[in-house]
């Protein structure tokens, strides 16, 4: 797992070049958002729960084949199951955003993810419908400007919806 800084630096050096302009000036505007980015992380860290039970609620309530008898969260148990992998996936997203860098996504999570859920009869359409859910939750947090450092939060909403779409395609 990489960092948006170490990144760029191993990249450069796999070259042999310096860091450019351009690179310098990305890092710079990384930092002059960085209170931006660890309130994002730490609202959406503080509503994770409610982020996740009112995604699969309304998943739910979509889709109550699901929680049907013979449905994949059918049981509690299976239901627990599927509140876990989603609480994993907006853990890791919390963290790509905090790194600015989608690798510790990649690496940890989304790796063999369809994968696993293909071997268990799981529907990824399902599974990224309510990463779609937990994803407009993450971005309303995101964009209510009430507990965010002040400033245009643009960018930073653009690249939590994007960890959130790469997850969601990762598993349809």
């Amino acid at each position: 797992m990489f960092d948006a800084f170490t990144r760029v630096v191993s990249q450069a050096d796999a070259r042999g070049e310096f860091l450019s302009t351009g690179q310098l000036d990305a890092l710079s505007a990384m930092v002059s958002e960085s209170n931006k980015r660890m309130d994002a992380v730490n609202r959406i860290t503080s509503n994770a729960s409610a982020i996740v039970t009112n995604a699969a609620r309304a998943l739910f309530a979509e889709q109550p084949q699901l929680i049907a008898p013979g449905g994949n969260a059918y049981t509690s148990r299976r239901n627990a199951a599927c509140l876990r992998d989603m609480e994993i996936i907006l853990r890791y997203i919390t963290y790509s955003v905090f790194t600015g860098d989608a690798s510790v996504l990649e690496d940890r999570c989304l790796n063999g993810l369809r994968e696993t859920y293909l071997a268990l009869g799981t529907p990824g359409t399902s599974v990224a419908a309510g990463v779609q859910k937990m994803k407009d939750a993450a971005l309303a947090i995101v964009n209510d400007s009430n507990g965010i450092t002040s400033g245009d939060c643009s960018a930073l909403a653009s690249e939590v919806a994007g960890y959130f779409d790469r997850a969601a395609s990762s598993v349809a």
